[in-house]
């Protein structure tokens, strides 16, 4: 079985690892009864953080971004479009690094955009910097082989 945190109300499902990533759209959360992943960009923040990044046994990308931050908001739709793609195969979150220093400090954020691949509460691999959406999908495919 897979561990998945739920999008909506953060309790920690189970699910059969041959339904994804083609039945995860139908995946139903055990306590609110909510659609357990979503295709949209999951927001989270520093109480949210760990519990999700640690309760997932898909792999978490996570989006560290600010709003004052041009290359942030000129990849935010490109991110965005990704979260479809994927779908199933990785949870595609964004952290805003304004409203949650503490998460962005205990990772060593300095620029952003700064993305990271978790898998198991670990992170798997890192990118700074914005890239236009053919190479951003290449790091991310790259970066998910190498999750287990």
């Amino acid at each position: 079985m897979v561990k998945i945190t739920c999008s909506s109300c953060g309790a920690i499902n189970q699910i059969d690892p041959s339904k994804l990533p083609d039945s995860a759209a139908q995946a139903i959360c055990g306590r609110c009864q909510s659609a357990l992943l979503s295709s949209k960009v999951l927001s989270l923040t520093d109480s949210t953080f760990d519990r999700f990044i640690k309760a997932n046994d898909l792999p978490v990308v996570v989006d560290f971004w600010a709003g004052w931050c041009g290359p942030c908001k000129a990849m935010a739709p490109v991110y965005e479009s990704l979260s479809e793609h994927y779908f199933g195969r990785a949870r595609l979150t964004k952290l805003n690094t304004e409203s949650a220093r503490l998460t962005a400090s205990q990772h060593g954020i300095r620029s952003i955009p700064t993305l990271i691949v978790f898998q198991g509460g670990k992170p798997i691999d890192r990118l700074s910097g914005a890239l236009p959406k053919p190479e951003l999908m290449s790091w991310l495919d790259s970066a998910l082989k190498k999750c287990v």
